[in-house]
């Protein structure tokens, strides 16, 4: 158990190591407390959007220690909406996101963890709106031997949802996990599809999708909270999986996505590999992130 939290902390340490090499940039030389206006500039390089820094550094002391930060940036995940997954075999995850987030390989993450737990998973390739997209699923469904339900481009997103469940259900499969367009030609088409298929989803097991899961691009920034808004106001979404953040110096946005739509963050992604794929936690993402500010006080 143990191990497990060292490694967890370790990967959560390694996906903030370009934001915390951004912090640098403003601090050279960490110290046990700074003036609020640098912490303020801190907070800024490290990509927290600028009303949510003003709201932190207001409610700050003049010279502001470890605790002090630790306690605003806590705040922020405090009015999360919490989900409570429901006992049901299958359990149906939607999965959201535009095209390039790394929905696809977040899927494969998924899929690898549920069927690491014992369980029984099939994927169904619902971005038909994209060839790449379903060649790409089926090429992860092969190497982690996992069933999928796959058609041609262009076929009903909402057929490839209904078939994947009614399947689940017919083979006593654990969990179902579904792909979805991250582009139409218009917003307008790409919400009318998503509800769609929602609605048969609906249909194929009363209560489904249990799970909607929006994909977020750490890379992006803040920018990618816009894209949460968008798709929230679409279909309503769960909670959120942040990919790439190893690659970003924006770790700070998470924040940001958080205060915005007051969901949580099931998982970040931290590489390629099948197992690249942690449960977030909050406790150690701050810690990260103070711990490049602050120097360590050893006494």
């Amino acid at each position: 158990m143990f191990g497990f939290l060292k490694k967890t902390k370790q990967k959560i340490t390694k996906s903030l190591a370009k934001t915390t090499e951004a912090i640098k940039s403003v601090i050279p030389e960490k110290k046990e407390k700074y003036p609020k206006d640098i912490i303020e500039e801190i907070l800024i390089e490290s990509d927290i959007e600028y009303d949510l820094v003003e709201g932190i550094v207001n409610r700050l002391p003049d010279i502001v220690a470890r605790e002090d930060l630790r306690k605003e940036l806590s705040k922020i995940f405090g009015n999360i909406k919490h989900y409570k997954k429901p006992e049901v075999t299958p359990f149906v995850e939607l999965i959201i996101g535009v095209n390039g987030a790394g929905k696809t390989t977040t899927i494969a993450k998924l899929a690898n963890k549920y069927k690491s737990e014992g369980k029984k998973v099939i994927l169904g390739a619902g971005d038909t709106f994209r060839a790449a997209a379903i060649e790409q699923l089926s090429r992860w469904a092969t190497k982690l031997d996992i069933p999928i339900v796959a058609t041609k481009q262009g076929h009903d997103a909402s057929a490839v949802a209904y078939d994947t469940i009614s399947s689940a259900i017919s083979k006593d499969f654990d969990n179902v996990i579904i792909d979805t367009a991250g582009r139409l030609h218009t917003q307008t088409n790409l919400a009318n599809e998503l509800k769609k298929i929602v609605r048969i989803m609906d249909k194929a097991m009363s209560g489904a999708p249990h799970r909607k899961i929006l994909i977020l691009d750490g890379t992006q920034g803040n920018s990618a909270t816009e894209q949460a808004k968008a798709f929230n106001k679409m279909v309503g979404i769960d909670g959120i999986i942040i990919t790439k953040l190893d690659g970003t110096a924006k770790g700070g946005s998470l924040f940001s996505i958080v205060w915005n739509l007051q969901l949580p963050v099931f998982y970040i992604g931290v590489g390629e590999q099948p197992n690249d794929l942690i449960e977030f936690d909050k406790v150690e993402f701050i810690d990260t992130i103070l711990n490049g500010i602050f120097k360590q006080n050893n006494g």
